[in-house]
């Protein structure tokens, strides 16, 4: 076999295992700030105050409200564009 593959093949696998490495680095530090964003919002709920119901209700009384349907826009030529 060629030297060269042989030393692309190689590098090439040390490229993968510090890839694998990196990947599951990334999810745990997705999940370590995912966890304390959890936890900054819990706080912030305590010190409001606030049941869980009330969270709910003023969670879903903020949402917006659902955008009405757009008409229907007829062309010159008499079809309706969808």
């Amino acid at each position: 076999m060629n030297p060269k593959i042989r030393k692309i093949d190689t590098e090439y696998e040390k490229n993968a295992a510090k890839i694998i490495k990196l990947q599951e680095r990334q999810k745990e530090l997705e999940a370590e700030r995912l966890e304390l964003e959890n936890m900054d919002i819990i706080g912030i709920v305590r010190s409001m105050g606030l049941t869980p119901e009330q969270l709910a209700a003023l969670i879903q009384s903020s949402k917006p409200a659902a955008p009405a349907a757009a008409p229907e826009r007829k062309e010159e030529n008499g079809y309706v564009e969808n």
